[in-house]
This record gives structure tokens, C-alpha cells and sequence, in this order.
């Protein structure tokens, strides 16, 4: 995507600008450490890392991204992802050179705003379901959650369209970026399977790639009925869906698609032994 605005052109430098943190987010150190290499974080990075100026800097940087970030959430629930760069630096009260700073371009900030989004609705849907008895009843509250948020109204009806168009667009333009803006809803998926598997209640084949296939399966039907009409009330498309990975994870239904009656799960069934192909 483009901006249509004429003269602002992103800083140019010697080294590739780092993808920007999205706002709410721990900065953390300034490089990554690579655990197979001692000596991938020298001294002189640690210091200034130690550095009080550094860290000064960068809480000023985190402090001005939330800024950037919050206003591209209030222009998107006013005209989606169709503002340009002016106007969300007139609506974020930051020059055009501080957007730049932080961020290449408006497909950065915008891949921002989605992990932010998914980031705040999984702890949301985890705090929610917090008081309920067991991890199965917890995932079956997560996945209808997200398709409880097709069904809203005013500002927020919005999101499910900006998400599905932004994200299929850009995830062809950086699919590792968006893969990492999506993981927070498929690390709570995880969570909550990898429990259920330590209490007797579901029997995955493989948690992490279960949990991948789950969360891919829900964003598909998300992205599906954000546009598409809806057949039947998304309650009942949520209850269809919860009832195919249930029984998918290795859970039993009890004849309910809603699950046990408590909304807890019933113990598994005997996990499928996995074939695999005989060896050459």
C-alpha cells in the first residue's frame, strides 16, 4: 500500500530499520540473543543496554509509538485502512519525521495495529474465561468469542472487515511478520490444549501443531463471515466449529455440540496412534 501523500519520504540510513514493537509491548533489550551464539550480544551492547540515556530513549520511543498506534485505531474505526500518513500524524499530534522514526512505512504500522488487536482480544478472551472449570470449557469460550466479535455493532462492527482485508493483503507482502502478529490467539489455544492433554481431557496428536491447525481453522471462518452473509446466527456457526475440533482434539461431545453440560470437558478418548511411513 501506498500513501497518496506528496513530499514525506521515510529517512534513509545505513542499516534496515527494525520492525517497530507494538504499543503495550515490553521493548526488551535491543537485540535478540541467540542461544547458540555466546557471542551474539557484545559488551558494548550491554552497556548500552545499562545505558539510564538508552533507556530513557527508548521508553520515549514505546511512549510514541502507543501514541501513533492509537490514533491509526481511532482512523480505522472511522474509514478503515484508507487514511494516509497525513492524517494520522494530524490525529497522533507527531511530526511526519517522528512517524518515520519509528516505523518504515504505513504496512508497518499497520501490521502493528493487527498484533496489537490480536495481542489485547487473546488476553481479553483469557481473562474472561478465567473462572471456568477446566481448560476444555476455557478453549470452547475462546473459540466462540472470537466469533461472538462478527456479531458487533457500531465502531467495533469495523474490525472483523479491516482485519480479514489487511491481513491477507500484507501476509503476502510479509508473511513472517504476520504469522508473528497472529501467534498470541494460537499460543493461548496452545495453553489451553497442552492443559487440557495434563488433565485426561483432550488427546492431541501434537500440541504446538494441533493448537497452529485450530487457530488457523478459526481465523479462516472469522475472515470468511466478515464479509460473507451468514447463514445462521454465528452462535450456532461458533457451536459447529467448537463440535468439529473438539472431536478433532480428541474430546467427546456427550451428544451436546456445546459440550458437557457445565461447560467443563469430559475425559478424552484414547489418542489415535499417529502412522507414519516405513522407513527406506
Amino acid at each position: 500500500m501506498k500513501d497518496d501523500d506528496s513530499g514525506a519520504a521515510a529517512p534513509r540510513s545505513g542499516t534496515a530499520a527494525a520492525r517497530p514493537v507494538p504499543a503495550g509491548a515490553d521493548a526488551g533489550p535491543a537485540v535478540q540473543v541467540n542461544p547458540g551464539n555466546v557471542s551474539a550480544v557484545s559488551w558494548a551492547e550491554r552497556a548500552a543496554d545499562r545505558s539510564p540515556s538508552v533507556q530513557r530513549s527508548r521508553s520515549r520511543s514505546m511512549r510514541q509509538m502507543k501514541v501513533i498506534v492509537a490514533a491509526a485505531k481511532r482512523l480505522i474505526g472511522q474509514k478503515g485502512a484508507s487514511f494516509t500518513t497525513q492524517e494520522l500524524v494530524k490525529e497522533a499530534g507527531v511530526a511526519m519525521q517522528t512517524f518515520y522514526r519509528h516505523f518504515e512505512g504505513k504496512d508497518q504500522l499497520l501490521m502493528a495495529v493487527i498484533e496489537e488487536l490480536v495481542t489485547d482480544q487473546a488476553l481479553r478472551y483469557e481473562q474472561d474465561a478465567r473462572d471456568l472449570p477446566d481448560p476444555v470449557a476455557r478453549l470452547r469460550r475462546h473459540i466462540r468469542a472470537v466469533l461472538g466479535s462478527l456479531d458487533a455493532s457500531g465502531d467495533e462492527s469495523s474490525g472483523p472487515r479491516f482485519i480479514t482485508a489487511e491481513h491477507w493483503r500484507l501476509h503476502q507482502l510479509y508473511p513472517q511478520e504476520m504469522a508473528q502478529a497472529t501467534q498470541p490467539f494460537a499460543d493461548l489455544v496452545a495453553r489451553e490444549i497442552r492443559a487440557a492433554r495434563d488433565a485426561g481431557l483432550l488427546a492431541p496428536q501434537d500440541v504446538e501443531r494441533d493448537a497452529a491447525l485450530v487457530a488457523r481453522l478459526v481465523m479462516s471462518v472469522y475472515h470468511h463471515y466478515a464479509f460473507a452473509a451468514a447463514p445462521e446466527p454465528a452462535e450456532v456457526i461458533a457451536d459447529h466449529l467448537w463440535a468439529f475440533c473438539l472431536t478433532g482434539l480428541g474430546g467427546d461431545l456427550g451428544g451436546d455440540l456445546g459440550g458437557h453440560p457445565d461447560g467443563g470437558g469430559r475425559p478424552a478418548r484414547p489418542a489415535r496412534p499417529v502412522r507414519r511411513p516405513p522407513a527406506s
